[in-house]
């Protein structure tokens, strides 16, 4: 599959489709729904997504990845070799990384600004020094960064149906509600790593602070101050859904029904968290492989009725020849 993704991508330089191949590597092993609904993409897009997703991957690690012990300092010299890497591959199209060569050469290809990935690279040295947020401004602020220009970079790549700039806020609530429904669900997972996410002023109205969940993760137990906050931060992500919803029908149509998947499936994640009593502290929820292989199914549905729309107009639209049933696993 990835050789004709490449290929219909017109990707020929053995370096760069190496590149581009590792970044579907890690779109594959650990964006799981992100990578299912990429399948439903027309084929020859594909690439630049992994490549996105690659980029923010590989930067996110360097700052998260509890897996490599690394001092403060040396994921501060990680990053900022990252960051020259990605300045000299945007002008270039070089890079060390392969990661860098592939989005410095999806920027190039789709006409992505820059600024965008130095927005993303602030917010995730940010989380270098920053372990929590006193309001919701201040955490939309970190968002702008680490969840919006995602969507933003997503956007030329998608392709839109209206002006760009008009379809741009939706598709940066869009990765504003993907973000806060992982902030949700990995409340525990970040307290480990000695941070919150949630704002102090919305778990404070609710009577939560940082002992308090310190408390309920380390001794399983549960309080209904924290249902009461993980209720609201829920309400708070289900506004952006549907902020965001609005602009899917501004989208290409070829590109929709892989948006809409990824739409359906982060928002099950919310509906998994609500099923389990909103335990996020002792145990992450996840959307059951029944219900996500139902989800791409329609996506698959959804191209073929884009195929019939655009045989009768005449143009042309994607194959329905994902296979999403084929990937394994949890959501996220």
């Amino acid at each position: 599959m990835t050789r004709r993704e490449l290929d219909a991508a017109g990707i020929t330089d053995p370096a760069l489709r190496a590149a581009y191949a590792e970044c579907r590597r890690l779109n594959a092993r650990h964006g799981r729904s992100y990578f299912l609904a990429t399948r439903l993409l027309p084929v020859e897009r594909r690439p630049a997504v992994h490549a996105l997703y690659g980029f923010a991957r590989w930067a996110d690690d360097i700052v998260d990845d509890l897996d490599r012990p690394r001092t403060p300092a040396e994921r501060d010299r990680l990053l900022k070799a990252l960051e020259g890497d990605l300045a000299h591959g945007l002008r270039t199209g070089a890079g060390d990384e392969p990661v860098v060569r592939a989005v410095a050469d999806t920027a190039g290809r789709y006409g992505i600004e820059h600024t965008l990935f130095a927005d993303f690279l602030a917010s995730m040295r940010s989380d270098l020094h920053v372990t929590d947020y006193p309001a919701y401004a201040d955490l939309r602020s970190y968002m702008h960064g680490s969840a919006a220009v995602i969507g933003l970079q997503m956007l030329p790549v998608l392709g839109t149906v209206v002006p760009r700039e008009e379809a741009a806020p939706h598709a940066a609530a869009l990765g504003v509600a993907f973000q806060l429904t992982n902030f949700l669900r990995d409340v525990g997972e970040d307290l480990d790593r000695g941070r919150v996410y949630l704002p102090a002023d919305l778990l404070g109205a609710h009577g939560v602070d940082r002992p308090l969940l310190e408390w309920s993760r380390r001794t399983g137990r549960t309080d209904p101050r924290i249902r009461a906050a993980l209720v609201a931060a829920e309400d708070l992500t289900r506004r952006e859904y549907r902020a965001a919803e609005a602009g899917i029908p501004m989208l290409d149509p070829r590109t929709r029904p892989c948006i809409r998947t990824a739409f359906t499936l982060y928002g099950g994640i919310l509906d998994a968290i609500a099923d389990q009593g909103y335990t996020v502290l002792h145990r992450r929820a996840v959307v059951s492989r029944r219900r996500r292989a139902a989800v791409a199914a329609a996506g698959v549905v959804q191209i073929a009725a884009a195929r019939r729309r655009a045989a009768r107009t005449g143009r042309r639209a994607p194959r329905p020849d994902a296979a999403p049933l084929e990937s394994k696993g949890t959501v996220g």
